[in-house]
């Protein structure tokens, strides 16, 4: 028993499981948004097990196909298959489980649900490879984030609306640029063993500028949200509390500067998240 539960512990811990409150909030926003409101316990329900177990899949991927990656780097090779913790078959069959649950949380869902989920999948799996061959690999992790709020709007609808892509592209561009800040740390790594990023590839000056265009693009994308599905005040004022805590996040970090990293990439990314949700379902709730 006290094996099992360390092996459970050590793959919560691989797959991150607190950080599914980067991408989660999102999908509850464009879940609310296409019900205009809260949808069926159902519905609800089957989401949260899609977006777990995806993004369980794709960590444990991730730490699958980087295992070798991660032995090499001194700041990366603590994790559980580098560090015998976790067999690299275990892992993959975990992966293989949590991908079986999505696909059952998408059938469950609706027949669109199910026959986009491949789609989603080839984007979070695939995003594992894209540093061994394009320094843009912060996008695919910005894109495999910014696929929940439409998975979640085609989950209520049964169909697409161009809309929500909207806040597709702003998740997109506020996730790969928070991604690009968080590359900055292995910048000296990454030039000795040819890993693409933007740090690696231009320095690190120009990949926080890069970052700040990419968030600054962001929030012009959910002004064009906010008026697309007619924000009330409350919608307003979630997209300005986005932006004083983008704002913040960037002045906890500087290229001289990394040791505030952690805080700025976890914390306060987790915080805006939750805090646009918030307002989101704070408007719809007050204009019904």
């Amino acid at each position: 028993m006290a094996g099992l539960f360390d092996k459970t512990r050590t793959t919560l811990e691989m797959i991150k499981w607190e950080h599914s409150v980067f991408a989660l909030p999102f999908a509850l926003t464009g879940m609310l948004l296409a019900a205009h409101g809260l949808p069926a316990a159902r519905t609800v329900g089957w989401i949260l097990v899609a977006m777990v177990s995806a993004r369980s899949a794709a960590m444990a991927f991730n730490r699958w196909a980087d295992a070798d990656l991660d032995a090499a780097n001194p700041r990366t090779r603590s994790r559980a298959i580098p560090a015998g913790l976790l067999t690299r078959s275990f892992v993959l069959g975990f992966t293989c489980v949590a991908v079986a649950v999505f696909l059952l949380a998408a059938g469950e869902l609706n027949r669109l649900t199910l026959a986009l989920s491949p789609v989603v999948l080839v984007v979070l799996l695939g995003y594992s490879y894209l540093k061994r061959i394009t320094r843009w690999s912060h996008l695919g992790l910005g894109l495999a984030l910014g696929l929940a709020p439409p998975a979640a709007w085609v989950a209520v609808r049964g169909s697409l609306d161009a809309r929500i892509l909207v806040l597709a592209a702003a998740v997109t561009l506020w996730a790969g640029g928070f991604d690009v800040l968080y590359a900055c740390q292995d910048y000296e790594h990454d030039r000795q063993v040819g890993l693409n990023s933007l740090p690696q590839a231009h320095g690190l000056a120009a990949a926080f500028w890069t970052a700040r265009l990419m968030h600054l693009a962001m929030l012009g994308l959910l002004v064009w949200l906010g008026r697309l599905f007619h924000f009330g005040v409350a919608g307003w004022l979630g997209v300005a509390a986005v932006g004083l805590l983008l704002a913040y996040e960037h002045a906890l970090v500087s290229p001289r500067d990394l040791r505030r990293l952690n805080a700025a990439f976890f914390t306060m990314n987790g915080v805006i998240a939750m805090v646009f949700l918030c307002f989101v379902a704070a408007d719809l709730w007050m204009r019904r």
